[in-house]
């Protein structure tokens, strides 16, 4: 028993330190400079995957996360800079591509919406904890009294 659960905790520990080293990059795509690889990493893991839409193109098995990644990898041969290569993707796929879009006028709502959400929730807290108060009744004229009287004394009758 003893034998199989320290096997089975070894397998555990060596999948746990294997998992950030499993790349979908596959050996074919890879370019023969290290440094040229290195950027082509850093700029697939800031695009999404537009059919898993929840990972980088540098971890994604879609076949359109490979072409994502191989046009990365052109544009780089290209001599294009990092911001270079991104430009030339969001021009042809769109924003949604950047997994961390940018801070410009058009995503300023995005932006502001979780700062917006947190802002209202406190003031509703503090509306709802704060205690309740009334306003003192303002005294009756002389009118008012001589009138309520009036309507009193018919009630009576």
């Amino acid at each position: 028993m003893r034998k199989i659960v320290a096997t089975a905790a070894l397998t555990i520990w060596a999948a746990l330190v294997a998992a950030p080293l499993a790349y979908a990059v596959q050996p074919g795509e890879m370019l023969a400079d290290p440094t040229l690889e290195k950027r082509a990493r850093t700029i697939s893991a800031e695009l999404r995957c537009l059919v898993c839409q929840n990972q980088s193109i540098d971890d994604s098995d879609a076949p359109l996360a490979g072409d994502l990644r191989r046009l990365v990898r052109e544009r780089i041969m290209a001599h294009d800079n990092d911001a270079q290569v991104l430009d030339y993707v969001v021009t042809r796929y769109g924003e949604f591509v950047l997994l961390k879009p940018r801070f410009e006028l058009s995503t300023l709502l995005l932006w502001l919406t979780p700062v917006l959400v947190l802002l209202g929730g406190l003031v509703l807290v503090f509306r709802a904890t704060r205690p309740v108060t009334t306003a003192a009744a303002a005294p009756l004229s002389a009118q008012e009294k001589a009138k309520l009287d009036e309507i009193l004394a018919a009630k009576d009758q």
